[in-house]
């Protein structure tokens, strides 16, 4: 690519070369072997100066053109966070939430009101949902692994290095997986998310969790 100096250079050469020959030419009335050196290279310059004219505008051009799509793929991206959902984002005051989160979600409804904002979820459910997975903040799996959801990895219970991390992962989860399957009720979550009659459930702590994240997200929404 020519630059912006070595452009105006030849822009200049070729003005004064042209100049030149104009004054030569009523002069001398034969070409010499130096006029044909000189019209070659008028010609040469003549023709990348015609070059850079014509690439300059096709590169101007192309970065709008790549920005708009750019700017039009990220407006798509944008979700909707309030809707007629009751499960999706809902505004919800964190100080409420606080004054019913203990153990280790002591303190988090910041965390549990940014997570719905970020993943199209409403805070309420995600606080119920740990609340009942933890006992309120007071499981071992909270205690120990910073795992306030039950989420499951391929060496069981998932470790996460801050509760933070777990609400997160937790309403990645639930927003993509679940309501983003067309799955918007706590009953019909609760079929896919602790089934009945798993086989990682030999107690049978199951059968209450629809009714137990129930009872959590009635006392967060009335």
């Amino acid at each position: 690519m020519i630059n912006g100096e070595d452009w105006f250079t030849k822009t200049m050469l070729v003005n004064t070369l042209s100049r030149t020959q104009k004054l030569r030419s009523p002069m001398e009335g034969t070409t010499s072997g130096g006029e044909n050196l000189f019209t070659a290279v008028l010609n040469q310059l003549l023709m990348q100066q015609e070059l850079q004219s014509t690439v300059q505008p096709q590169i101007n051009s192309f970065v709008p053109n790549i920005m708009n799509e750019i700017n039009q793929y990220t407006s798509n991206q944008n979700m909707p966070l309030n809707t007629n959902e009751p499960l999706r984002f809902q505004t919800l005051n964190a100080d409420k939430l606080n004054q019913v989160l203990g153990g280790k979600l002591k303190g988090m409804g910041e965390v549990f009101v940014n997570a719905g904002k970020r993943f199209n979820i409403n805070p309420a459910l995600l606080t119920a949902i740990a609340q009942h997975e933890t006992g309120n903040g007071k499981s071992r799996a909270a205690n120990e692994k910073n795992n306030i959801a039950g989420m499951m990895g391929i060496n069981g219970l998932k470790s996460y290095s801050s509760i933070e991390d777990s609400i997160m992962d937790m309403a990645r989860n639930l927003s993509k997986n679940y309501l983003g399957k067309g799955l918007s009720s706590i009953p019909g979550i609760g079929a896919k998310y602790a089934p009945i009659g798993a086989d990682n459930d030999p107690s049978g702590l199951n059968n209450q969790w629809v009714s137990g994240v129930t009872k959590f997200f009635e006392r967060l929404t009335v």
